[in-house]
């Protein structure tokens, strides 16, 4: 029986940003009332990160069996895909890890009730949930959080809507790869799917509407455009579809470039908030188009009425919104948190991968910095050397005067287990002095780091293999 006296807080939703917000507010003292109209878990676990990096993997190692750098004393064999067992395995770990990190925490949870069901606000303390099994149920509450998360957006592209296009959600459950493959998007998202689809055997072409990856360093998209030709990915830029067609098993794609042609369209332009059902104008809940507005404590225009993750105007990564809905918790049981978004790394599990933190060369001199900047090739990195892999660069921003860091961009194989250093460095204020006279291990990829900050003061080219 749940302690009345308790502080209730009403949830909605149950992905990385409602879970984390649950958790914490019982950890802090209240009881939970979560709402999920779908299956829990969010978009992470079941149709987002997870089943993709699978994918991605799968994909990878495909990759590495038809093509390496050691090819010449290692026998290379195009494999046999298999689709149907692939998606047999990814489904079976999302499954466990939903079973495991979801679904049997809420079952034995003392303080968290859950109801199936779709919920819209009543009121600022109360709400009504639609329930799966039907009926209604009126939830009264002292604090609410929404955590509603986000769906694949559709760009209004004359014919697209009409067209059984393949968006993120539903690639990663096609159980047959496409003999030919459209992406529309040039994006995190557009562009994982669209290699890891190369890889496992599909002919893709990539529409980008100006170029790819445009909101980062140009020299990113460049090397990333760059290494999908060099595998046989064709790359657009500039070329925004004007019309999309599907007959006879196939989508006809008119664009600038002329008409295409593909057995599947996969397209990956962003994602729409998912809040049109809450009734949130009716109770002075600001929102831009359809993301909830939300302060640095994680609370919206309406007080007491909290949310995190993607269906607000944060980033929309998983750790973000896990660390919003656990910050809002804290602030929603009278704690003082905020989300600091000054050292937020981003990933993109391309290969070669892209991680940023912190703020590219433009961002920073549009900021009024005075920088200096260093980008250095992976050829200066003796593990890239050693792998007989140097795709890609680290870049390095800094202020000028003080040397201190402000950015990291990184193009590697495994960028994004070199840039949680970044995001240290950056969190502790490090200058690129400091970070190039300290000790890294010999033969990793971290140590371009070193070098990168090195090479501000010296020609990194001139020291030997392990130099200090």
């Amino acid at each position: 029986m749940k302690n009345d006296n308790k502080l209730h807080i009403a949830v909605i939703g149950s992905g990385g940003a409602a879970m984390a917000a649950a958790l914490k507010a019982t950890e802090c003292g209240a009881r939970v009332t979560l709402i999920e109209r779908g299956t829990v878990g969010g978009t992470c676990v079941n149709v987002g990160c997870v089943p993709s990096k699978i994918m991605i993997r799968a994909a990878h190692i495909a990759h590495l069996r038809k093509e390496s750098p050691f090819d010449a004393g290692i026998s290379a064999t195009a494999p046999e895909v298999d689709r149907a067992k692939l998606l047999q395995q990814q489904q079976a770990r999302v499954e466990e890890l939903r079973d495991t990190k979801y679904e049997k925490i809420l079952r034995g949870h003392k303080d968290i009730t859950v109801l199936n069901g779709e919920a819209r606000f009543l009121g600022t303390n109360s709400l009504v949930v639609t329930l799966a099994e039907g009926g209604e149920k009126t939830v009264h509450f002292d604090r609410a959080f929404i955590g509603t998360g986000a769906r694949p957006a559709e760009p209004p592209i004359t014919g697209l809507a009409a067209t059984p296009y393949l968006t993120s959600t539903s690639a990663l459950t096609l159980d047959t790869g496409p003999k030919r493959l459209i992406v529309i998007g040039a994006g995190f998202v557009a562009l994982e799917l669209a290699q890891a689809f190369a890889r496992l055997g599909s002919k893709v072409t990539v529409l980008a509407r100006s170029r790819v990856l445009s909101s980062e360093d140009p020299a990113i998209g460049e090397a990333i455009a760059g290494a999908f030709n060099r595998e046989g990915i064709e790359v657009l830029s500039q070329t925004l579809p004007s019309n999309v067609d599907y007959s006879d098993n196939e989508f006809i794609v008119e664009t600038p470039a002329g008409t295409l042609r593909a057995d599947q369209l996969l397209v990956a332009t962003g994602r729409t908030p998912n809040t049109e059902a809450l009734n949130l104008a009716s109770i002075g809940v600001e929102t831009s188009r359809d993301a909830i507005q939300v302060d640095e404590h994680l609370q919206t225009t309406v007080p007491g009425i909290y949310a995190a993750g993607d269906c607000t105007n944060q980033p929309q990564f998983v750790y973000v919104a896990a660390a919003g809905g656990s910050r809002a918790a804290i602030n929603m049981t009278e704690g003082e948190a905020k989300l600091d978004f000054s050292a937020m790394p981003g990933v993109m599990f391309t290969d070669p991968q892209v991680a940023t933190v912190g703020l590219s060369e433009a961002e920073a001199v549009a900021r009024g910095y005075s920088v200096d900047t260093r980008l250095l090739d992976l050829e200066n990195v003796p593990r890239a050397l050693v792998n007989f892999d140097t795709q890609g660069f680290i870049k390095m921003v800094a202020e000028r005067n003080s040397g201190r860091l402000l950015g990291v961009q990184i193009v590697a194989a495994e960028g994004g287990e070199i840039i949680q250093t970044a995001v240290m460095a950056l969190r502790a204020g490090l200058t690129v002095q400091e970070i190039g006279d300290d000790l890294f291990p010999y033969l990793t990829m971290v140590e371009g780091f070193k070098l990168c900050a090195q090479t501000f003061t010296k020609d990194v080219k001139q020291l030997s293999c392990c130099a200090g």
